[in-house]
């Protein structure tokens, strides 16, 4: 049996390694739990988020690296049972020297841009904080927005606050700083969560997935495989049930 997993460059949740092979927590999640039910062959199909959807929609590929559930996406595709929670998040300049810790903050500063990847959850969140549509510059990829962030043209780029720790960790603490969003710290508000997608039709391999996760997810052997990504109990354990 064989499955096509479609992925992004977006560390630590997948990318692409110098000899061609995927790697990344999503995607080792993806295969631990596929070879647990029995499948033979993983291929591994890189492509841009804006494809994600439409991609296993279509048929192109049969399941997509997780991404935020949302009510407009449930409508479009089938989700597996949350992997993941995982709350906002900048990436700016190094020290902060804008003072960015919410979306609220970049609502504030007219003359202030802010860098989302096109489609992601990111850019409706800001605009529900009060950023303007002129002040959100959208690109396709991660590496683009972080180039924008380094060279001034954005003054911070949204995306998940893991993500943007380990991406800051990887460029170097003196060159940019990952932000943790503060508008959620102690409202009781639980963060956002993340799952594999499907076209809806394939019913029979999504409740394959979800009875392996049931099994899976919070299991020493998940944990630390997450580990090595970054992942840690404050991102699994508010999925577990």
């Amino acid at each position: 049996m064989k499955v096509v997993l479609a992925y992004i460059e977006e560390p630590p949740f997948g990318w692409t390694n110098p000899d061609q092979s995927a790697t990344g927590a999503d995607i080792e999640l993806a295969d631990s739990v596929l070879r647990a039910i029995g499948v033979t062959h993983v291929e591994h199909r890189l492509t841009t988020f804006a494809e994600l959807l439409p991609g296993v929609q279509s048929g192109r590929w049969d399941m997509n690296v997780p991404l935020f559930v949302t009510s407009e996406r449930i409508a479009k595709v089938e989700f597996s049972i949350p992997v993941w929670a995982i709350g906002d998040g900048f990436l700016v300049r190094s020290s902060n020297p804008k003072a960015l810790y919410s979306y609220e903050s970049i609502a504030q500063r007219p003359d202030a841009r802010l860098g989302v990847i096109a489609g992601q959850v990111q850019h409706g969140s800001a605009q529900a904080k009060g950023v303007r549509d002129v002040q959100i510059l959208l690109f396709e990829q991660q590496a683009q927005a972080v180039a924008a962030v380094e060279s001034g043209e954005i003054v911070a780029y949204a995306s998940t606050a893991l993500g943007n720790r380990i991406v800051a960790e990887h460029i170097g603490l003196t060159r940019v700083e990952s932000v943790d969003h503060e508008s959620t710290l102690g409202d009781g508000k639980s963060a956002p969560v993340g799952a594999f997608s499907f076209r809806k039709e394939n019913r029979a391999l999504v409740d394959a997935v979800n009875r392996q996760l049931r099994v899976h997810l919070g299991s020493a052997e998940h944990r630390k495989s997450m580990a090595r990504f970054g992942l840690s109990e404050r991102e699994i354990d508010p999925v577990l049930r």
